[in-house]
């Protein structure tokens, strides 16, 4: 979530400063503007190619989501509904390639995530340099899952799965210290790691650590942020580190942002992204991003609309 935030590679922790706070670093919100609400959209829907040589399925992820926020420095409100689509190989041990020899694996998994996410952010400052927060949320979805062919399976068949509605609270912790124009960020997501589950599956929120540190000038913010801990995906762990620039012209007016995202675990698979803003009224701005690279985890794009005062 958070179209500025992918449209700088995820360098957002040290940032944070507008109504996506409350999903990238509760704790930013104390920095921002008086009163901020976004209504955003994203997909990230890579590989489209979900077949590996052979015609069996291919590990592969896609999602979808969309949302609305709305905070200012004392309070923040949030929804947010995503889909996460997934094929899994059964066994862990078997061959991403195929030859005629080795055919793979006759059966792979589908799974589908939904949850819908209600939050309430609220915050405390320690003094003069330091505010910290927290994104209390209630989450609402099911997980489905079946074993299906591996020469039938698709993303698309994986989003059509659905499963029993389950009910989990959990929160977020953020942190933010600015000094002068250098802003340091922390935030701990899913800190109890709430648990969806069906008759013969689960699937854990798992709890994610993030540092960032930025400097933000009149017209230009430069972030960088990395993962502290890995996090599990239908493509193997993940664990980034992402930089990322933004500039601001004609009185704020028009933003261009770009940023470049590595994951550390493994190969590095680079990703790239940009993202623009442009203000149609005064305080009303159009964000839009695009990511690609060699991480098909991040591949996607992502709108939305911003009312800023």
């Amino acid at each position: 979530m958070g179209i500025r935030a992918q449209g700088m590679a995820g360098a957002f922790v040290a940032v944070a400063d507008d109504a996506s706070a409350t999903w990238w670093n509760p704790a930013g919100l104390a920095h921002g503007a008086f009163a901020n609400l976004i209504v955003e959209g994203s997909a990230l829907q890579e590989p489209r190619v979900e077949q590996a040589p052979g015609g069996l399925a291919a590990p592969a992820w896609g999602s979808n989501s969309w949302g609305v926020s709305f905070g200012y420095p004392a309070l923040g409100l949030s929804y947010y509904r995503l889909r996460i689509s997934e094929i899994r190989a059964i066994e862990p041990t078997a061959t991403t390639s195929v030859s005629r020899q080795d055919q793979g694996p006759a059966s792979v998994l589908e799974r589908s995530l939904v949850v819908n996410q209600w939050g309430v952010t609220v915050g405390q400052s320690l003094g003069d340099h330091v505010v910290v927060a927290t994104t209390v949320k209630m989450l609402y979805g099911g997980l489905g899952s079946a074993v299906v062919s591996a020469t039938g399976a698709s993303l698309d068949s994986a989003a059509a799965l659905s499963g029993d509605g389950q009910a989990h609270a959990t929160l977020d912790l953020g942190a933010m210290a600015t000094f002068g124009q250098v802003q340091l960020g922390f935030v701990l997501r899913n800190v109890a790691e709430p648990t969806f589950t069906n008759a013969t599956d689960s699937e854990t929120l798992t709890r994610q650590a993030r540092v960032g540190a930025a400097f933000v000038g009149e017209r230009v913010t430069a972030a960088f942020d990395a993962d502290l801990a890995r996090v599990p995906t239908a493509l193997g762990d993940e664990r980034h580190v992402s930089g990322g620039v933004e500039a601001r012209f004609l009185n704020r007016r028009l933003a261009a942002r770009g940023g470049v995202s590595v994951n550390t675990t493994g190969s590095a698979r680079p990703a790239v992204a940009g993202g623009v803003s442009v203000g149609l009224r005064s305080s009303l701005f159009l964000d839009g991003q695009v990511t690609g690279g060699a991480d098909e985890a991040r591949r996607g794009w992502g709108i939305d609309l911003r009312v800023t005062f």
